[in-house]
């Protein structure tokens, strides 16, 4: 059984999102690429029982990839605060890393 996904530190360098993982890993994420990706239910949308909700088209300016702040969620998560006021994205390790591997190239 593997241990937890644990992140060790996580900061802004440049325009870029530096990770260090526990066990030493690292990883680097565009903030563009963070802020399109945003997983709240305002950027992606979301249903229920109910209704259905579909986001409406972004408009993003250049504030809108840049970080005003980081701050763990538990032992799962980051928040990410946009200098743009955007602040409702959580976005879970598991999911930093799979946006991660997804633009790491094959070798």
């Amino acid at each position: 059984m593997s241990s937890p996904l644990a992140l060790a530190d996580a900061q802004v360098i440049g325009t870029e999102l530096a990770i260090r993982w526990e066990g030493g890993r690292e990883s680097y994420l565009p903030l563009e690429l963070l802020r399109r990706n945003c997983p709240c239910a305002l950027c992606q949308g979301e249903s229920s029982a109910t209704a259905t909700y579909s986001p409406k088209p972004k408009n993003y300016s250049p504030a809108s990839f840049v970080v005003r702040s980081l701050q763990p969620v538990g032992g799962y998560a980051l928040q990410i605060v946009w200098t743009d006021g955007h602040a409702t994205g959580i976005y879970p390790y598991s999911y930093l890393l799979s946006l991660a591997e997804e633009r790491a190239p094959e070798g």
